[in-house]
């Protein structure tokens, strides 16, 4: 089993390096792939052949399942360019973020026991989430503009932990 190449899982699907994904291609490709280096295509190999099979189709899944993602498939693309990322230990943010952060907090403290004012939250939420990935695209895609793409990505963390904190809530307010 070889080392990624310097374009990473985007080399393996054959597909550019961009945080713009083509889902379709992603999948087709993958499907390809699966079938090609599924482990149950080895059983009538050698063991060693067997285990490379195993390790491919592992590589397959991990790479796809990145790629899926669209936090991963943006900390991928940072990567390859340069870019590490620590989120969760660099959490420098714009004062304004951080307000907003703290507003969603109350609202959300405020929402537990009103199922509407949680749906209004969560509609406001996903908004601010898909205009974050919007800006990440542009930042990472037309701007080759990194380090301000890792900014997007660290803000698009924090609402979708945000956004996941209130499908608890939600899931709790139904049972």
């Amino acid at each position: 089993m070889t080392d990624l190449p310097e374009q990473g899982h985007f080399a393996l699907f054959a597909l550019p390096v961009r945080f713009r994904l083509d889902e379709a291609a992603l999948a087709a490709a993958w499907r390809t792939l699966q079938a090609q280096f599924h482990p149950d295509r080895a059983a009538h190999l050698s063991a060693v052949e067997q285990r490379r099979a195993l390790q491919w189709a592992t590589r397959i899944n991990e790479a796809y399942n990145v790629l899926r993602d669209p936090l991963a498939r943006a900390a991928h693309v940072l990567e390859l360019n340069g870019v590490p990322l620590d989120l969760e230990r660099n959490a420098a943010m714009p004062p304004e973020f951080l307000m907003q952060q703290m507003q969603w907090r109350e609202a959300l403290e405020e929402a537990r026991t009103d199922a509407g004012a949680l749906d209004a939250l969560a509609r406001e939420v996903a908004a601010a989430a898909q205009a974050q990935q919007d800006a990440l695209a542009r930042a990472c895609d037309d701007q080759q503009d990194y380090a301000a793409a890792a900014q997007w990505l660290r803000r698009l963390h924090f609402t979708e932990r945000l956004r996941a904190e209130i499908g608890r809530v939600r899931t709790a307010q139904d049972c």
